[in-house]
């Protein structure tokens, strides 16, 4: 039964995608088990409730700048994370991607110390509360610009080619449908596209690039038909359906691993939450909100492992309390530890630090000039 793509039946909101292309699985094991559901659920429920914590404190002004939260992506993002390799695969999240980051390895005290600005966090409180990564660990940190990521982990790829530490590995990065309408995506699938490079490429459709909607952003009955155009595998999926996603995703991700060259899922769910926790999303129309993809992915994989035999209800509720715990001793942590403070900050945005090289007859103060003292 896992091996075979599980796909829930399609709801009102959204017209149905065109057939998958030339689905058929390269071995005949099954593509997921009961391990790969446990863990990839645990990694949905620990970014639910990190991501409330983070709610929870930005409305109290304890976080500064914006939040921006996975709901209703949790499912397609922690099926990617699961299905990579931490120290041979590549991932580049997106600013929704808080599951796939957990599955994929990072701390939850990551997360924490970067949207609480402690100097112990990966960007030393220095960076946006999303902009973090650890590029030694496969995680190069996230960019703003739309789909900027497909042509980062496309160059990744091509450099462990060069250095001859391809073989095996993956590179996957996830996107908004928006992006998909950018120049950076265009020319970093085309070029990995042209280099069969093991890339897989999750769209993740929420229907909405902010507050546009899909029959604005593209004309095409599906984003999936423009893999037929790059000239690589495209698969369309329930994003709100845990089984299908790992299914699906994790299918992807073998192909690419086995030289089939780049790979694009598209994955149909819906943000239910706004924009960022700024934006109330007002603009989405209550019938969408009602529909299929108005669904939570959480709830619906809560369904799904009970009835399948993954997990019983007792060991979702002890996993929910265990994880509260985690996430509260995190942000704990975090709004202990110092903020940066710029008289002690060794970093610089340049390839050599202050002061400058100078000569006797070029005095430091040409090069830089330090604040006055108020």
């Amino acid at each position: 039964m896992m091996g075979k793509r599980l796909q829930a039946s399609p709801g009102s909101s959204y017209p149905w995608p065109v057939p998958d292309l030339e689905m058929k699985p390269l071995v005949d094991e099954p593509l997921v088990n009961a391990d790969f559901l446990r863990a990839t659920f645990r990694s949905m429920l620990r970014a639910r409730i990190l991501e409330n914590k983070l709610s929870s404190l930005y409305k109290a002004g304890k976080i500064v700048g914006g939040v921006y939260l996975g709901r209703g992506q949790e499912a397609v993002s922690a099926s990617l994370g699961t299905a990579l390799i931490q120290g041979r695969d590549v991932f580049a999240p997106l600013i929704r991607d808080q599951a796939g980051r957990t599955a994929f390895g990072e701390p939850l005290i990551d997360c924490t110390r970067t949207y609480l600005g402690s100097v112990e966090g990966p960007m030393r409180g220095r960076d946006g509360n999303i902009h973090r990564g650890r590029p030694d660990k496969g995680m190069p940190a996230m960019i703003s610009h739309l789909g900027a990521q497909v042509s980062v982990v496309a160059g990744m790829l091509f450099a462990k080619r060069l250095q001859g530490r391809l073989e095996g590995a993956v590179g996957a990065t996830c996107i908004g449908d928006g992006a998909t309408s950018t120049g950076a995506f265009h020319e970093g699938l085309n070029l990995a596209a042209v280099e069969k490079l093991p890339m897989v490429v999750v769209v993740a459709n929420n229907q909405f690039a902010y507050s546009t909607p899909n029959h604005r952003q593209f004309a095409c009955g599906d984003l999936v038909e423009r893999a037929r155009g790059y000239g690589i595998g495209g698969y369309s999926v329930d994003g709100t359906d845990l089984l299908a996603c790992a299914s699906v995703i994790t299918e992807a991700v073998r192909r690419a691993r086995q030289g089939g060259g780049p790979q694009l899922v598209v994955a149909h769910l819906l943000r239910l939450s706004g924009h960022g926790e700024h934006d109330d999303g007002s603009y989405v129309p209550s019938a969408v909100k009602g529909g299929h993809y108005g669904r939570d992915c959480i709830e619906v994989a809560m369904r799904q492992l009970v009835e399948q035999g993954f997990a019983s209800v007792d060991e979702i509720l002890a996993w929910q309390d265990e994880t509260a715990e985690e996430v509260q001793r995190a942000v704990a942590q975090a709004q202990q530890e110092e903020t940066p403070d710029p008289y002690k900050e060794d970093w610089t945005a340049l390839a050599t630090r202050f002061p400058l090289p100078y000569t006797p007859a070029q005095p430091v103060a040409q090069h830089f000039s330090p604040p006055i003292a108020q």
